[in-house]
């Protein structure tokens, strides 16, 4: 169970912060919700607490973790389908899991691919997804400014070494 003040990160909505702990009734039940505060954007989410780890709510990564991220993303291969359909599916699984090395590896492939030949529409609005669900969990592990992060985790997409 998370506390108020807790660093935690949603998996489709990023990094937050819990602000708060409420009890509600809905549809004739009461329940437990943690009123999750994004960092960037200030989207406000209640989340069930009896759900939360279902849907996939943890811990910031450690600053260490981050930074070891950061690092990995130059050399990260990236292997997507030519099908629109079947890559949009598989993307959005990856983003589902939570996991940050899969998140930067749905970024890394849809920029190279936006690159070479242009994305949908869709697979635009994923790779800006992305982008905010990566950084504003990198801004709170390392507490760095938003616009910094964001430079860094651009300059690391494109191939160069950061620290």
């Amino acid at each position: 169970m998370f506390c108020i003040g807790d660093k935690v990160a949603h998996p489709m909505h990023g990094g937050g912060v819990i602000a708060d702990i409420v009890r509600e009734k809905v549809a004739g039940s009461i329940q437990d919700y943690y009123v999750f505060r994004m960092s960037v954007g200030g989207l406000v989410l209640k989340i069930p607490t009896a759900s939360s780890r279902a849907i996939g709510l943890r811990p910031v990564v450690c600053r260490e973790e981050a930074v070891k991220l950061m690092s990995a993303i130059p050399t990260m291969e990236t292997d997507m389908t030519g099908n629109w359909n079947r890559r949009y599916r598989e993307n959005l699984q990856r983003l589902k899991s939570g996991d940050l090395y899969e998140v930067a590896g749905v970024i890394k492939g849809l920029a190279f691919r936006d690159s070479q030949q242009g994305l949908s529409t869709g697979e635009r609005k994923m790779l800006h997804n992305a982008k905010q669900i990566l950084i504003s969990e990198i801004v709170l592990a390392t507490g760095r400014e938003y616009e910094y992060i964001e430079e860094r985790v651009n300059a690391a997409m494109a191939g160069e070494k950061v620290v």
